[in-house]
């Protein structure tokens, strides 16, 4: 797959690759919710098009962002895990989390409720890297 950029700059070329909100989403899923199949994706609050997620599971394969396997005890479901570079995605997405909660939240107050103040960044980023290891190693042992 071929990929073109705008620009140069370091930021708009990350968000050519992975800045669509629906990427961004399914990285979430991946992380915070440990979803790793088709069907639990397709069942986002967001209501994601089947065609769009095809298409986002596939770019995020493509990019090695994610990685496509069967289970040992189902060999017919694909399921989907963050690769390293996916789960180093990690800081990016509970950043925005964290930003959200502080100034979103003004806009759209059914959000879901995070305590910002608390929060130590470096520990949050470290365990939810852990918590997704630890879940992958589950699956495929």
């Amino acid at each position: 797959m071929e990929k073109k950029f705008r620009s140069s700059c370091l930021i708009a070329s990350a968000l050519d690759l992975i800045g669509d909100k629906w990427s961004l989403l399914l990285i979430r899923d991946m992380l915070m919710m440990k979803k790793k199949t088709f069907k639990e994706f397709a069942t986002c609050d967001e209501n994601v098009a089947t065609n769009l997620l095809s298409s986002r599971l596939k770019l995020l394969e493509s990019l090695d962002i994610i990685t496509k396997r069967k289970l040992s005890t189902n060999k017919k479901e694909n399921i989907y895990l963050l690769t390293q570079k996916g789960l180093d995605l990690a800081p990016l997405i509970l950043e925005i989390a964290v930003w959200s909660d502080k100034y979103v939240r003004e806009y759209n107050h059914q959000m879901n409720e995070y305590d910002t103040h608390t929060v130590d960044k470096k520990l949050l980023i470290h365990s939810t890297q852990k918590n997704y290891e630890e879940f992958v190693q589950q699956i495929v042992e």
